[in-house]
């Protein structure tokens, strides 16, 4: 007879969410974050660099920033009053997109610079993994990822590395990806792979525009079968209250 095995449960850093789905997520997981880029939703990555351990402390945070400056998104999380001690930014802007001094470079989306870039990106997760501290590890945003000029096997490859290191270190790894801006038969493959689904979308009426959230996929729980509403604010702001029909 097959005995269960007790999942180690860590916490989004949001509060009423984690309620909502039976405390967090569980460890080792990779999170598919599929967001409207009208959202707002990287306000969600913002809260997550604010989970803390069982024992109060605030998790380590690697945040690969790759669509601006580090320096702008630590003043945005600053300007939410989130402590950003423990977020090391892993620098693929510049990397990717500047010279040594600072100029922007005319090779954005050359082939070699897209493959160098991926390999830069396997290195710091090698470093991740060598550590091997439960941390949270965000891709801000994986649709840079998805949109390099490189042979689709080299992001699967990518994937895997991702996958893999989460696994080891007992961590979890957010990847933001926005909708509608990548090849459906890949980026199901990939949301298949994942162990955890996050999805938004804005619903219009009349007169507001609602967000919503959907976690139609958790491996090892049970998923919630309700969308959430939320708004954005000083974090992210879940409303608990139900719709009447």
């Amino acid at each position: 007879m097959s005995t269960r095995v007790k999942q180690n449960i860590i916490r989004t850093g949001i509060d009423i969410l984690d309620r909502t789905i039976g405390g967090g997520i569980p460890s080792g997981s990779v999170v598919y974050f599929s967001a409207d880029p009208r959202s707002m939703s990287e306000i969600f990555l913002y809260q997550f660099t604010q989970a803390k351990s069982k024992d109060g402390k605030l998790r380590k945070t690697y945040y690969f920033a790759t669509e601006r400056r580090p320096e702008y998104i630590k003043n945005d999380i600053l300007n939410l009053n989130f402590d950003v001690s423990n977020i090391i930014f892993v620098d693929i802007y510049r990397e990717y997109y500047l010279t040594p001094t600072g100029e922007m470079i005319d090779s954005v989306g050359n082939e070699y610079a897209d493959t160098k870039i991926l390999e830069f990106v396997e290195n710091e997760l090698k470093v991740i993994q060598i550590e091997g501290k439960s941390v949270n590890i965000i891709m801000d945003t994986w649709s840079f990822f998805m949109n390099l000029n490189v042979n689709i096997g080299m992001i699967k490859r990518l994937l895997k590395i991702i996958y893999e290191t989460t696994k080891e270190i007992n961590g979890v790894t957010y990847l933001y990806a926005l909708k509608r801006t990548h090849k459906e038969n890949i980026e199901n493959e990939i949301i298949n792979a994942c162990d955890v689904i996050f999805d938004v979308e804005l619903e219009r009426s009349s007169d507001k525009i609602a967000s919503k959230l959907s976690i139609p996929k958790i491996r090892g729980m049970v998923p919630s079968a309700e969308m959430i509403k939320f708004k954005v604010g000083y974090g992210v702001q879940i409303d608990t209250s139900r719709d009447i029909a």
